[in-house]
């Protein structure tokens, strides 16, 4: 395949999120109005709450098998490993360009997740259909690498709606909190981001008067292990469950049971089970949640293109931490893999997971910025100049990939 035909490849998945985008910002205008600040949160609710959980879950209900898990337990691990790598070098780039507390949450968020479902959903098939294509048989090729993208697509999914969200979440909360001048120590400002409110007394109390006792009333030592339990105990009886499962992630677990579970599988997954409908209706609905993320992103750009807050070296980082920095740590991840045998010599796989390192932002961000009204309007900058410049960037790191693995 020439650098020409990757070019087109790489360019059009992108080029379609662009295209969504700005109809969103067309629809935001104020002579349109059709996605105002009034319409703004109720489509962003609707993704939040029925489109993201059923794209979730009917892709892992149709992707996850035990002998899945069994041959491609790498995945997760590697998605992982973007995750918390992007989010070390968010870290550094915080420290380095002092930025604002309020936006902190946002860059964490756009440089650990990337768009690891729909671009790949839609670059994979693409390179498999070309005939120079470096993994053989085209059908085969596109039957794994579909199998490949979707499992992708779902573990990021999962990563993003826990990991990420309860982060941003965390940060939306702290910042609330300084700028209505709520003094509280950073070691409790964490945990009192999971926590409900009428429950922040309480905890206050406890940790004035100590976890746990070092003795009891009849003289007998507290151990570790059980002061250590004591205060696990209590923080999970505190813990505000709803919001560390979102939508998102009780859709991912119901999604695991469905494909795990032989006999719930064979009921609703496939095109001979009785239940097929329940799985193939929100397979639709899911596929109304890409879009949708997309219109959002455009409608909050309208915002941002007439004052944003973030700086141009923020930006200038997140671009360098997702097309630069992430891709160079991934390859030596995933040839260390190779060499240790946890990955196989399945070119196409190892492919995917090298992509994984190499792809813009997850649109997600975006939704979870409209969520917790935190940098909605920089969110929409940030991920126009990323996307306009992985048109370019994916092109480049996919010649590398596939010159790399061939």
């Amino acid at each position: 395949m020439g650098f020409l035909d990757l070019f087109v490849v790489a360019v059009v998945p992108v080029l379609k999120v662009l295209l969504i985008t700005l109809v969103g910002l067309f629809l935001a205008l104020d002579r349109i109005d059709l996605l105002g600040s009034t319409a703004r949160p109720y489509l962003n609710n609707l993704i939040f709450y029925v489109f993201s959980p059923a794209l979730v879950s009917s892709q892992l209900a149709g992707t996850i098998t035990l002998q899945s898990l069994a041959t491609l337990w790498f995945m997760p691990v590697n998605i992982l490993l973007t995750f918390i790598i992007g989010s070390a070098l968010a870290w550094i780039l915080i420290k380095i360009t002092r930025t604002p507390p309020h936006l902190q949450g946002l860059v964490i968020g756009c440089c650990s997740a990337g768009n690891l479902g729909n671009l790949l959903l839609i670059i994979v098939p693409a390179v498999c259909s070309e005939s120079n294509s470096p993994f053989g048989d085209s059908t085969v090729c596109a039957s794994y690498g579909m199998a490949y993208a979707s499992l992708s697509m779902a573990v990021g999914a999962i990563y993003i709606w826990t990991y990420v969200f309860i982060i941003m979440r965390i940060y939306a909360d702290n910042s609330a909190g300084n700028s209505e001048n709520v003094s509280t120590a950073d070691s409790e400002s964490y945990t009192e981001a999971l926590l409900p409110s009428s429950e922040k007394s309480s905890c206050h109390d406890h940790s004035a008067h100590g976890e746990l006792p070092e003795t009891v009333s009849d003289g007998k030592k507290v151990t570790f292990m059980e002061r250590t339990f004591g205060r696990f105990k209590k923080f999970a009886a505190n813990t505000n469950l709803k919001k560390v499962f979102a939508p998102a992630t009780i859709a991912a677990i119901c999604g695991f049971i469905i494909g795990i579970v032989s006999p719930i599988r064979k009921l609703m997954i496939g095109d001979s089970a009785p239940l097929r409908v329940l799985e193939s209706s929100a397979s639709l609905l899911g596929q109304a949640s890409i879009p949708c993320m997309a219109l959002i992103m455009g409608s909050n750009l309208l915002k941002g293109l007439k004052r944003s807050e973030i700086s141009v070296s923020v930006i200038a980082g997140i671009v360098a931490v997702r097309n630069f920095f992430l891709p160079l740590i991934g390859v030596g991840i995933v040839k260390a893999a190779h060499h240790f045998g946890l990955v196989g010599s399945d070119s196409l796989y190892q492919f995917i997971l090298l992509l994984q390192y190499a792809l813009p932002p997850a649109m997600a961000i975006g939704v979870m910025a409209q969520l917790f009204k935190a940098g909605q309007s920089e969110c929409s900058v940030i991920m126009l100049w990323c996307y306009v410049l992985a048109a370019f960037s994916l092109t480049l790191w996919s010649t590398f990939f596939m010159w790399l693995l061939g």
